[in-house]
């Protein structure tokens, strides 16, 4: 070890898998020790080192957040340039002056000298044509672990030596913006640069925002290159049957396509090109709280396997057991891990198939919506615009215990860089181009509504899409629902009756006709303000009431 560096247990490994394309190209001088791609190990003893969290029973690595347990989706900003600022959805997106990030990011450059900083080079895209070279500069060794199982990593020493970042993420979560002086909201910055092509996500530990901002990278970039760019799980049949599932958290995309039976691209985001469907990342970033060995065997096993970052997990500091049930610290508990760690992963994360299947996720909290129902081409169109469900406690900061009824356009509007009806329709283009069916599939609540009745039962999701999956579904009796249009099954095999027509399971049919006009009326006024520029079957599409 040099005399000039401090001590930790991967120093004299620090500089081994160093990249040619220095931090000086970041506007980086004076730093404390630069540690460069640290493979896992390394990472899980730099973080215990530091205090920055503790390895529990079976190998994960468990940490907190603080504060930030969820996506501070209030302080996230675009800066607004020449290059893009055309293409960009600017009643949806925040937007900041080039001077005023520059400004930040100057003060995080001076934040970070002295300090010892984490560099993972890695892509985001699993295919050649379409990924983009990324760097991810962290001040936590446990965030490196995270984007390290994130992300696509290198294959080898001259990769990492030649490899030169096409985007900049620096993640400095002690960094606090001063709200009066750099014009925030906040002591928090979710920040992307798209024409210096660097982002800055200071003042919140939450390694989900990391995530995310290279899903609003992909999502600006890669629709101009026609590119489909999807906030969705997908997996393939044995047959070679792609299937999409959008969904914003808490709908189940992680779940539903960790199927057995199917063999899982990702769990999130992804491009759908003239090349086929490719995961953006190289992990998962799976919801944990009140995990069942029983109903999802293969995400429990990763909390209990080493290279899993369990994120605000609790753990017993003395025996070190994992407490999935327990919500003290929030209810969006969380566990990163690569893709390998489920059995039936594709290791390629990709496949030259297109969708014959494309699911819309909805976590009804009304407890009025079918269980599953079949969507013609403007029905499609109208439900990902709307993109509704029911927000879940803990997935963004401000949602309390109770669901809280959104819509969210193309089920990620958090995540839209272009206008929905750029990205409609990419979606539909490539739906009729390759003969795709669409479904709405509600994963909420049966019976009445959340507090009455009860979530719908994993295994009944499971059976009506296997169903629609295998093609069960091709040669049954369908109903025209009076409200939505939509065609619903009149039998499924392994699903009850009651459970096909929810207002069978509701105590007063009355009450739930109301429910589901009010629903309907939500829908109607959330999707006034898409109107202008849509096609008027699309409109005609929504539901009557």
């Amino acid at each position: 070890m040099s005399k000039d560096k401090k001590y930790s247990p991967s120093i004299d490994q620090a500089d081994e898998l160093k990249c040619k394309y220095g931090l000086e190209n970041h506007g980086l001088f004076n730093l404390g020790n630069v540690y460069w791609n640290l493979p896992a190990a390394s990472l899980y003893e730099e973080a215990i080192h530091r205090g920055e969290g503790l390895i529990a029973e079976g190998g994960p690595l468990a940490v907190t957040t603080g504060k930030h347990t969820a996506r501070s989706a209030n302080d996230k900003y675009i800066v607004r340039e020449d290059t893009s600022e055309g293409h960009v959805w600017w009643d949806n997106n925040t937007e900041m002056s080039p001077e005023n990030f520059n400004s930040i990011l100057n003060k995080v450059r001076s934040y970070l000298q002295g300090k010892d900083v984490f560099v993972m080079d890695a892509f985001v895209g699993a295919d050649p044509d379409y990924r983009i070279p990324i760097r991810i500069i962290t001040e936590n060794a446990w965030q490196n672990l995270f984007v390290q199982n994130m992300f696509i990593n290198l294959a080898s020493k001259e990769e990492f030596k030649n490899h030169v970042p096409g985007f900049t993420l620096i993640a400095v979560p002690g960094f606090k913006c001063n709200p009066e002086v750099d014009f925030t909201k906040s002591e928090t910055a979710i920040a992307l640069n798209f024409k210096d092509r660097i982002a800055i996500v200071a003042g919140t530990n939450y390694a989900g925002e990391t995530k995310k901002t290279f899903f609003t990278v992909m999502n600006y970039y890669k629709p101009l290159e026609n590119v489909m760019s999807m906030h969705c799980s997908a997996n393939v049949g044995k047959d070679g049957d792609a299937a999409l599932f959008f969904g914003l958290s808490g709908t189940g995309k992680t779940t539903l396509s960790a199927d057995p039976n199917r063999s899982l691209i990702g769990d999130d985001e992804h491009g759908w090109s003239k090349n086929g469907i490719f995961n953006y990342e190289g992990g998962c970033y799976a919801k944990v709280i009140r995990l069942s060995e029983e109903s999802e065997p293969e995400i429990y096993e990763t909390t209990r396997r080493f290279g899993t970052v369990l994120e605000n997990v609790v753990v017993d500091p003395v025996t070190r057991k994992v407490d999935l049930d327990n919500d003290s610290l929030t209810e969006n508990t969380r566990a990163s891990y690569p893709l390998e760690m489920i059995p039936n992963a594709l290791s390629e994360k990709r496949t030259s198939a297109h969708p014959k299947n494309v699911i819309f996720l909805t976590c009804d909290a009304t407890g009025v919506l079918p269980p599953i129902a079949r969507l013609n081409s403007d029905q499609a169109q109208y439900h990902f615009i709307s993109g509704y469900t029911s927000k879940i406690a803990g997935t963004e900061k401000g949602i309390g215990k109770e669901p809280k009824l959104a819509f969210s356009a193309c089920f990620g509007a958090p995540f839209l860089v272009h206008h929905p009806f750029y990205y409609a329709n990419l979606l539909k283009e490539k739906m009729e181009q390759h003969g795709s069916n669409c479904w709405l599939v509600n994963t909420g609540w049966v019976g009445g509504k959340y507090g009455v009745g009860s979530r719908i039962s994993i295994k009944h999701t499971r059976n009506v899409l296997n169903a629609a999956l295998n093609g069960d579904l091709d040669n049954v009796e369908f109903r025209v629902d009076p409200i939505f249009g939509f065609e619903i099954p009149e039998t499924c095999p392994n699903v009850p009756k009651e459970v096909l027509n929810p207002i069978k399971s509701w105590n007063d049919e009355n009450e739930y006709m109301t429910s589901y006009k009010g629903l309907a009326q939500k829908y109607i006024e959330n999707f006034a303000k898409f109107e202008d520029g849509v096609t008027n079957s699309v409109i005609e599409a929504g539901p009557k009431v």
